[in-house]
């Protein structure tokens, strides 16, 4: 019987080969030849739903009422991948925004009344740095014994704050949407021009929010709406600007 002895140098790279294809074989795999888990991936928030206050809301009732503050419950629908929230409050009157943090999708806070506000809230997580902002509603707390409200100053859409246009026309149309708890606008007039404090250039009835004006190139404008209801109370959008190039 013959008997074959390996050198230590042949059983050396045999041993080599065999560690390469063993590599080759198990090292893209973890433990019990499974893949080897991977990190996950975090999920960007998603956009909250408003609830309350509904969108053009009057709220005549709240908690610890006075003759000048009410406190308002406000809700919204729990935003997937969300742990927190940062809900946006505007005073219409003043233009003053407050910012409130949540790690709930409720939150009540003490408000002025006879007063009209606009509301956001932003999806945040803490896993990620991409936020998600809802739509913004528009509710009035009233005041006491308040039976009529002032419209809620319009929402200038075009063109934006600060916006530059290039010139492509003599002309452009201005855009916004109005709306009022009452549902009694009659008007809007709008102010448009070359100079910080626009001239009246022309009044739309309520289903028209929409007017052209002529531009020429290399100017900046201004822009507003008036917005009027039946009982003689009126809003003011506050004034834009944008460029022609």
């Amino acid at each position: 019987m013959r008997m074959y002895l390996l050198s230590k140098h042949s059983l050396k790279n045999n041993l080599i080969v065999l560690g390469l294809m063993t590599n080759l074989l198990f090292g893209c795999k973890g433990s019990g030849g499974e893949p080897a888990p991977q990190p996950d991936t975090p999920l960007p928030p998603a956009k909250a739903i408003l609830l309350l206050p509904a969108q053009n809301e009057v709220c005549a009732s709240g908690e610890n009422q006075t003759s000048t503050q009410s406190t308002i419950r406000f809700d919204w629908s729990d935003a997937a991948n969300a742990n927190n929230y940062v809900l946006s409050l505007k005073n219409l009157l003043t233009g003053a925004t407050s910012d409130y943090v949540s790690s709930q999708s409720e939150l009540k806070i003490t408000i002025a009344r006879a007063t009209p506000f606009s509301w956001t809230v932003t999806s945040k997580s803490s896993k990620i740095t991409s936020t998600a902002v809802s739509d913004s509603w528009k509710f009035y707390s009233s005041g006491e014994g308040q039976i009529s409200y002032a419209p809620f100053p319009a929402t200038l859409t075009y063109p934006a704050m600060g916006a530059v246009i290039n010139y492509t026309s003599n002309n452009i149309t201005l855009t916004w949407s109005g709306s009022d708890a009452d549902g009694d606008i009659v008007s809007y007039d709008v102010y448009f021009g070359k100079t910080a404090s626009p001239a009246l250039t022309g009044t739309n009835k309520p289903d028209s929010q929409s007017l052209a004006v002529e531009v020429t190139a290399n100017t900046i404008y201004y822009w507003k709406v008036i917005t009027k209801d039946s009982k003689g109370n009126t809003s003011d959008s506050g004034t834009y600007q944008f460029k022609i190039n």
